[in-house]
């Protein structure tokens, strides 16, 4: 056998949708930040984290599951998907378990998607959507978002959405609320929407940021499941309930759309103290109450403080807040980490000028103020 020459070029030999995917660039970590700027005692408000972190239920199940790591978890996660299925009061094969809501995002597209198909995101949505599809072969579309001045600037416009939809629509991605935005879709609005979807595509609603939520015209999603058999909802253990370093969340579907997921999904997707943390959080009703009073006052505290120093921000039903910094948010994100302050520029989504922040304890909050007052002084 003649040996081989010449250079070796893994992107040459890579798929052809995956040579020109760019890799999804998660916060900056404190430890990074401190090891590269030198700084001491960082706060990170990048990943729309809980501050509170885990409660205290969780925290007991993890110590009593390390005990078990020499073992493999679960995989069909029975346990967990028994209290799902009574907490939504769904049948167990209507429920996915995956890696983080993440996880279910991408098997979704592999599921479902293929050259010659395409899927539907609107312009400022989660960035993960567009990765996962491109990945797959297939063509993306994307819908502009509502412009400034809207009520919900940035946000999805159903019906932009709506007008994409053709005979190689399979999967639509629609997250309410969104991430980066903040931005939310009404009941009657999402309702109205899904019922116009034809049954040879799928709708995603992404919930990630569900229980922050405090409005009566918010979708419950979960209820139309029995109406809608190409809906699926996806929810996430990683933001109110504290579990994101465990990699733990949900999709709630039709079983025939369960039963396609399970033909990619990966065995032991979800490890086993990610499971056992992720039954007790959902019994620890006291610590969610408090994560949400929590994201509440902070979030009315950082409001606040915005308006007083006149810097532009969106309005958000989450834990994080889209700011318009009125220069390129590059600069002043530089500026902040300087000081020790985490926090999210934005501009692969194209908005260059914006940073997004999540929500943090009090304390966190007037540190970021202050940081944040500081490098608009110092940004061009």
């Amino acid at each position: 056998m003649t040996p081989a020459t010449g250079a070796f070029s893994a992107v040459d030999v890579a798929a052809a949708a995956v040579r020109t995917l760019a890799p999804y660039v998660p916060g900056k970590p404190i430890a990074e930040l401190e090891r590269e700027y030198g700084v001491r005692d960082s706060i990170k408000l990048a990943s729309n984290e809980n501050p509170l972190g885990p409660g205290p239920l969780a925290l007991a199940a993890i110590a009593r599951a390390a005990a078990e790591v020499g073992l493999y978890p679960d995989g069909n996660g029975f346990e967990l998907k028994q209290a799902l299925a009574q907490r939504y009061g769904c049948a167990m094969d209507m429920i996915t378990l995956g890696n983080g809501s993440n996880d279910l995002l991408v098997l979704m597209a592999e599921a479902f998607l293929s050259v010659g198909t395409e899927a539907i995101v609107s312009q400022y949505a989660f960035a993960i959507y567009g990765i996962a599809v491109q990945a797959t072969g297939a063509t993306l579309r994307l819908a502009p978002a509502y412009p400034e001045g809207h009520p919900m600037a940035l946000g999805h416009d159903l019906e932009a959405m709506a007008a994409l939809i053709n005979e190689r629509t399979r999967l639509i991605y629609v997250a309410n609320p969104n991430n980066p935005t903040g931005s939310w879709v009404n009941a009657a609005a999402l309702r109205k929407f899904i019922a116009s979807v034809p049954r040879s595509a799928v709708v995603l609603v992404d919930e990630a940021y569900i229980e922050y939520v405090d409005d009566e015209n918010f979708p419950s999603t979960p209820h139309w499941l029995s109406e809608f058999p190409n809906l699926v909802v996806t929810r996430t253990f990683s933001k109110a309930y504290g579990l994101a370093g465990l990699r733990v969340g949900y999709a709630l579907a039709h079983p025939t759309i369960g039963n396609v997921l399970n033909r990619v999904r990966q065995p032991f997707n979800v490890n086993l103290i990610a499971l056992s943390a992720a039954c007790a959080a959902l019994d620890d009703h006291e610590h969610l109450k408090r994560s949400v009073a929590a994201n509440r006052e902070g979030m009315r505290q950082v409001q606040v403080a915005l308006d007083r120093l006149g810097v532009k921000h969106y309005s958000s039903v989450g834990n994080f807040l889209l700011v318009d910094c009125g220069r390129p948010g590059g600069a002043v994100y530089e500026s902040m980490l300087r000081q020790g302050v985490i926090v999210r520029p934005v501009g692969g989504y194209g908005l260059t000028n914006h940073l997004r922040i999540t929500i943090g304890t009090a304390e966190q909050n007037r540190r970021m103020l202050d940081a944040l007052q500081q490098s608009l002084k110092q940004a061009p």
